[in-house]
């Protein structure tokens, strides 16, 4: 793994939404490891370098609206000179109850824009996710994902956050695989 990206939306408006999940767990990866998030204009991106067991590893947001989330990982790929093995892009899921993690490897966008942008650009669906729970909408599914966490949810989330971290740093230092296994069968 060398490529993670926190997929979400730029902007103040969006800042805790359930759609800026993924984003929002980097940026609190990075504050743990001292570092920030810093913006790449000409990548569209914010971007920090962090070293996991060893490993150096590239932490990137895109700076660009979910559903064009693609040819800024695109970019920050041949940037880094990496294939679809090396990434791990984390997004929030509807279809998971709140707080609940997956990884997996490969598959389709689930109906979630971001990677089906992410796909689209790649022409390649053959990277890991992980995926973190945002649960099912009441409203439309618009509105769930561009709302805020209720107070509710809210520790199940902070969990949640902790558990993905962990994840994406088990990912980085015993491979996919072993991370799967771990976390998938836990839940």
């Amino acid at each position: 793994m060398k490529l993670i990206v926190g997929l979400g939306n730029p902007g103040e408006e969006y800042r805790g939404t359930r759609h800026n999940l993924g984003a929002e767990i980097l940026n609190h990866m990075a504050q743990r490891a001292g570092l920030v998030l810093r913006k790449k204009w000409r990548f569209r991106a914010c971007v920090a370098n962090v070293q996991i067991g060893g490993k150096a590893l590239t932490l990137a947001t895109p700076r660009s609206f979910m559903n064009l989330s693609g040819p800024v990982v695109a970019g920050l790929m041949r940037w880094l000179n990496c294939g679809p093995e090396d990434l791990l892009v984390v997004s929030d899921d509807i279809n998971l109850e709140i707080g609940r993690i997956r990884l997996r490897t490969g598959g389709g966008s689930g109906g979630h824009k971001g990677v089906e942008s992410v796909i689209a650009s790649l022409g390649n669906e053959d990277f890991a996710r992980l995926r973190v729970g945002v649960g099912q909408a009441d409203e439309s599914w618009v509105e769930h994902v561009l709302g805020k966490f209720s107070k509710e949810e809210a520790a199940a989330i902070e969990s949640a956050m902790d558990r993905a971290i962990q994840a994406i740093e088990d990912v980085a230092t015993m491979g996919i695989p072993r991370a799967m296994n771990r976390y998938n069968a836990a839940e």
